[in-house]
């Protein structure tokens, strides 16, 4: 593989310093894809711009690409079903009611708060579907309830914010692991979801936060600012400080259910648990035939299969069986007629179209580096005097201050893992280790900035103040952050 040595830096770089100043993420990429393609037309803007949108449509050739950016679309169908029938209500009514067997059962309120608070963290666990679900969920949900216990609304879309993107990225059945599955794939990794298995235990950052999380749950005890805001609180009733400006929008609340329509906790735990039943399923089912070892035993055979299975088909598989069910679950009970599905299903589409631009975008820098030759001449360039074991570090670290400057975890992606895995195959750093680095500093920025999109989500849902929001969960942010770099460090070393 060649490269067009200082030239193959130019486009990421160029994207992401915009990025940083623009904050524009959509038009830094594209900028990055068409300086990207200019360079390889040989200088000629014209002859780029063509090349350019004649890269944007190559993205659909490779069918893992076309079949992760319909998927992130399909989700909003269900988002948009789950809503409608009355699922999300029916879920609130029983919450409710079981909260109120526990107040008459229990004389304090600490044991609540804790079941109340570890409630909300492991749906949004659980629901770990795309992080705007899970974001959206469990602010929605629990926001009257946290109100009614007297815990502020940051300590809300902290759990929120905290349960969403680590567990999306810890857990591949999802968009999350499609797409970094697509972006492996153009590295030219054969069984990338085994690749990204392999690198899950050394994603430290959204390990130590989900961890975190749950020892501040288990405990009662916070600090730092989060401490204030749940002591005033606690104290006064205030779950917001006095000067707060509550970020709530009408479009990110859950969609109202049909008027008359019965609310049934089942309409949206139905949909939800079948497709997560179904993506380790379908991940069998496509990896099937791939499986070499003769003679193997039936659990090993499907083990084996899991590995060797296409992430991209499994998730559009499953969402679509799910999608189905779902039409048939609902128009069995009377509850949305045919042409109201159908609405649904593009209404959901219509709102998760950035999510898919984004993808597609991603995909085509990546193609862009790759044609290039970036990772290669970073590799080249930093030989002589980066040692291999820091590399993990650097790129955790790198990989951090672009998500946290731009917003986005998945645009960093996109970067990222287009320099970062060539470099440590050419250095010789741990490959597993080096993309965990990538992941999760991506994880860490677009946690705490204040421009990112799950951030914000969380501060409307939770209808809290954004600034407060962001202001009490960067201690925590922080705190895992620099034990993941000194695990990375340590690691290189030993690995190396």
């Amino acid at each position: 593989m060649e490269h067009f040595g200082f030239w193959s830096l130019l486009p990421p770089v160029i994207a992401i310093i915009l990025a940083i100043r623009t904050r524009q993420v959509y038009l830094s990429l594209l900028t990055g894809i068409f300086l990207g393609w200019v360079i390889l037309s040989g200088g000629n803007p014209i002859t780029g711009f063509f090349a350019t949108l004649q890269g944007l449509v190559a993205v659909f050739q490779e069918p893992s690409n076309t079949r992760t950016i319909l998927f992130s679309a399909l989700v909003g169908a269900l988002i948009a079903f789950v809503q409608r029938s009355g699922g999300v209500a029916g879920f609130v009514l029983r919450l409710d009611a079981w909260l109120q067997k526990k107040a008459d059962n229990n004389a304090s309120g600490s044991g609540i708060r804790k079941r109340v608070e570890g409630l909300a963290f492991l749906s949004g666990m659980l629901i770990f579907v795309e992080s705007s679900i899970s974001v959206l969920t469990v602010g929605a949900l629990f926001r009257p309830v946290f109100d009614r216990l007297k815990i502020s609304r940051e300590k809300l879309a902290y759990l929120a914010d905290t349960s969403s993107a680590p567990s999306c990225i810890l857990i591949p059945f999802n968009a999350w692991g499609a797409y970094i599955m697509g972006l492996l794939a153009l590295q030219g990794f054969d069984r990338p979801f085994a690749t990204l298995v392999q690198a899950f235990p050394w994603n430290f950052y959204p390990i130590l936060a989900v961890l975190l999380a749950v020892v501040l749950i288990v405990t009662g005890r916070d600090f730092g600012p989060m401490h204030r805001a749940e002591k005033r609180a606690r104290e006064t009733g205030q779950v917001l400080s006095p000067d707060a400006k509550p970020l709530l929008s009408a479009e990110v609340t859950a969609l109202e259910a049909k008027p008359g329509v019965p609310p049934r906790m089942r309409n949206m735990l139905l949909p939800i648990v079948l497709m997560v039943l179904l993506m380790p399923l379908m991940l069998a089912y496509t990896g099937w035939d791939a499986v070499e070892e003769p003679g193997v035993s039936l659990g090993r055979h499907i083990l084996l299969s899991i590995g060797q299975g296409s992430g991209s088909s499994a998730v559009l598989y499953s969402i679509s069986i799910t999608l189905l069910f779902s039409m048939l679950l609902y128009r069995a009970q009377g509850i949305l007629k045919t042409g109201e599905l159908i609405d649904l299903t593009l209404r959901g589409i219509s709102d998760l179209m950035p999510l898919a631009l984004l993808m597609l975008l991603a995909f085509a820098i990546g193609n862009v580096c790759n044609a290039l030759g970036t990772g290669l001449y970073a590799a080249e360039a930093v030989k002589g005097w980066l040692n291999p074991a820091l590399v993990p570090a650097i790129v955790f670290v790198v990989s951090s201050f672009i998500a946290f400057s731009t917003g986005t975890s998945w645009g960093t992606f996109a970067i990222m893992i287009s320099i970062a895995i060539p470099m440590a195959q050419n250095l010789g750093s741990p490959l597993p280790l080096t993309l965990a680095a990538a992941l999760g500093g991506g994880v860490f920025g677009d946690h705490c900035s204040p421009i990112s999109d799950t951030s914000i989500l969380a501060s409307m849902a939770s209808a809290s103040d954004h600034i407060d929001h962001v202001r009490t969960q960067l201690p925590y942010a922080l705190a895992a952050a620099a034990v993941a770099l000194a695990l990375y460090l340590v690691s290189g070393w030993m690995m190396v």
